[in-house]
């Protein structure tokens, strides 16, 4: 059970921090964060929770993290679907209590007809920049591969685990700096349910989009780590 709450909490503030920046600060007029206040705001989420109680969990807040270590044969089947369901409850009560917040604010309403909607993640006519649902797939599928091979050997033996929580938020950061005019960045399953309930329309249909291309890319990123990049023997002794 602690290790489902630490997925729950670090869930939790992943959403918040990070698609609360894009709620709250990201278009504040003249003083706005924008699209690199966003990434860096995921970035520092994972980063803080990584350190805070990865020690606990594994610091996955991500049903594609999960799926991808699993692959990688660094996490057991039969903790995915408790994870899973532990990350979806913590992105919808953060979602929840942005929603909450939000609404404290006279006018607030949720138009589910414009692309990023509460932060919400699509394609086409939903995507921030148009991008079409092939594109949108191919983003998605290959920067959870990329963020999983990173997780995979930055938490590896081999490498120098006191910094694996820095680059691990480094590498979400770029990601968004990438994919937010695209998708507006999703590479997380549960972060992507938790803003769509809110959201409904389009952009709840088309969350299958957002289940879909991060665990497959996940999934693949797992097993070429695994199987392509994985070093045998004990690890060298890291001198800095």
């Amino acid at each position: 059970m602690k290790k489902l709450f630490a997925e729950f909490f670090g869930t939790y503030w992943l959403v918040f921090g990070g698609c609360g920046s894009a709620i709250f600060a990201a278009g504040y007029p003249e003083l706005g964060i924008g699209f690199a206040g966003v990434a860096l705001a995921f970035g520092l989420t994972v980063v803080a929770m990584a350190y805070a109680v990865g020690h606990i969990s594994g610091g996955h807040f991500n049903p594609a993290v999960s799926f991808g270590l699993w692959a990688g044969g660094k996490f057991p089947i039969k903790d995915l679907v408790p994870y899973i369901i532990a990350q979806c409850i913590g992105a919808i009560a953060a979602a929840g209590t942005l929603y909450t917040i939000a609404s404290g604010k006279a006018g607030f309403a949720i138009d589910n007809t414009k692309a990023g909607a509460f932060a919400s993640n699509g394609f086409g006519a939903f995507s921030p920049d148009g991008y079409s649902l092939q594109a949108a797939f191919i983003a998605e599928f290959v920067l959870t591969l990329f963020f999983i091979l990173i997780i995979l050997g930055a938490t590896d033996k081999f490498a120098n685990s006191n910094f694996c929580g820095i680059a691990i938020g480094l590498t979400l950061t770029v990601i968004h700096l990438v994919s937010i005019p695209i998708t507006n960045t999703s590479v997380n399953p549960a972060r992507s349910l938790s803003q769509a309930v809110f959201t409904g329309g389009e952009p709840l249909s088309q969350v299958w989009l957002f289940w879909a291309a991060p665990i497959l890319g996940a999934i693949v990123g797992g097993f070429i780590y695994k199987n392509l990049l994985t070093q045998e023997g004990e690890p060298e002794k890291i001198v800095l």
